[in-house]
C-alpha cells in the first residue's frame, strides 16, 4: 500500500476505527456538533476515485452505502450528506454526514460558517459503532 508523508489520513487512524477492510477502513470522526459524522477512507494514497480500479471503487462505494444505511438506521437524521471532497487532504475519502434540522450549519454545508450555536447533542455512541459493523459485515480488524 502507499503511504504519502505528510498525509494525515496515510500517517493516522484520524478518528475511532470502527471497521477495516482489506484496502479501506470506516472511521467515526471526532466531530461534536455532528453525531455519526464518519469517514470512509481508502487505505492507499490515491487523488481521485477514477484512479481506483472499477471493482475497487465499488467496494468502496458499496461500504459508503453501508454507512449511509447504518446512520440512517441508528439515529434517523433528517437526510445524510455524503461527499468526497479533497481539496485540503488529496487522498481519496468519502464523508458520511447525518444532518439534522437543528445542527449548527442546516440547510448549508458544514464546513459554512455556522447558522446557529450548537445544539446539545446526544446519541448512543456504542450504538452507533454496533450498527455500522452490523452493516459492515465481518470483515474488519477494528
Amino acid at each position: 500500500m502507499s503511504r504519502e508523508a505528510g498525509c494525515p489520513l496515510c500517517e493516522s487512524v484520524a478518528g475511532e476505527l470502527v471497521w477495516q477492510g482489506p484496502d479501506h477502513r470506516v472511521i467515526l470522526a471526532d466531530e461534536p456538533d455532528y453525531p455519526g459524522f464518519c469517514r470512509v477512507i481508502w487505505d492507499a494514497h490515491v487523488r481521485e476515485m477514477s484512479d481506483l480500479s472499477a471493482d475497487d471503487a465499488l467496494r468502496l462505494m458499496t461500504t459508503v452505502l453501508a454507512v449511509e444505511r447504518a446512520v440512517r438506521r441508528c439515529l434517523m437524521p433528517h437526510k445524510v450528506n455524503l461527499a468526497s471532497l479533497g481539496n485540503v487532504v488529496p487522498h481519496v475519502h468519502w464523508h458520511v454526514i447525518p444532518r439534522f434540522l437543528d445542527d449548527r450549519h442546516y440547510p448549508d454545508p458544514v464546513w459554512a460558517a455556522p447558522r446557529r450555536d450548537p445544539a446539545p447533542v446526544a446519541f448512543d455512541r456504542a450504538a452507533l459503532i454496533e450498527g455500522l459493523r452490523m452493516e459492515l459485515g465481518d470483515e474488519q480488524d477494528a
